[in-house]
């Protein structure tokens, strides 16, 4: 715990507030404890959340790419299948990697190890854990983007220096999913109530224009799907990946820089609420 209180005792802590304040500017604490305690956990979980997007592009961009052959890519250019759908994979890549860290991981130290209840024992406020435990995700998602663009690269799939942006890009599409993530999670308090979180995300994976444009849809569905967070995200990449930029990348990511907000304020508020009463 001494890592968490910054040197004081938790006696010397409990004389001066019952609780930590909103921010003491430490979150940096509650990152520290968590590279600590991954050095003891399997790095076959980590691992398996990276190989899933290379087997799907080589599944369907390899296999069924041979049969698609090449198809309408950002700004009208005609582009192997492979490559129209590997941004939209790392994508999906950077949202899973971000959502495991702050769904599961949270609902294990929020519900059973009671972690967050000890960290505002200490000189922690709800910012700083809620900031602290979204790092831990972005950091997996930095390293399922970074590994993912290096199989693009290998497969020839990168052809423009642009492509290199899709790994900070990638990283802005984990940070919002895990500010939601975390304070989504909040709310559960069993696992058949954490179900409801794959319920959702299957279909967003499926009808987000992984696969094909969004096109094909009728428009009053389309409206939905550009509604839904993981849509912007594949576009955005794709973007990218291409270096055929346009208003809509601009879009893109304000999308994601509103939902990082609201995302951080829901779960600072939901912590705060939860355990500083």
């Amino acid at each position: 715990m001494s890592i968490l209180t910054g040197g004081h005792s938790a006696t010397d802590l409990a004389r001066e507030r019952k609780f930590g304040p909103l921010y003491s500017r430490n979150a940096k604490a509650v990152v520290a404890r968590g590279l600590m305690a991954a050095k003891s956990s399997t790095w076959l979980v980590l691992l398996s959340g990276f190989f899933e997007p290379v087997l799907f592009l080589l599944a369907m961009g390899v296999g069924m790419g041979s049969i698609v052959g090449t198809v309408e890519g950002p700004g009208g250019t005609e582009i192997s299948y492979a490559a129209y759908i590997a941004p939209a994979l790392l994508a999906v890549s950077a949202m899973n990697g971000a959502i495991y860290d702050s769904t599961w991981n949270v609902f294990f130290k929020m519900n059973f190890a009671k972690l967050y209840q000890g960290m505002l024992y200490t000189s922690l406020g709800p910012l700083d854990v809620a900031m602290g435990e979204i790092f831990l995700a972005l950091l997996r998602g930095l390293l399922y983007a970074t590994g993912f663009t290096a199989v693009m690269g290998v497969m020839g799939l990168l052809t423009t220096w642009w492509a290199i942006l899709v790994i900070p890009a990638s990283v802005l599409i984990a940070f919002g999913f895990a500010s939601f993530g975390m304070g989504i999670t909040s709310f559960m308090k069993t696992f058949q109530q954490m179900d409801w979180i794959n319920f959702f995300l299957l279909p967003m994976f499926l009808f987000s224009a992984t696969f094909y444009p969004l096109s094909v849809y009728p428009q009053p569905i389309r409206w939905f799907i550009q509604a839904m967070p993981l849509w912007h995200g594949v576009e955005l990449l794709r973007q990218i990946s291409a270096g055929a930029f346009s208003p809509a990348t601009a879009i893109h990511v304000a999308y994601y820089l509103v939902m990082i907000v609201l995302g951080i304020m829901l779960t600072t508020g939901r912590l705060r609420q939860l355990f500083l009463k």
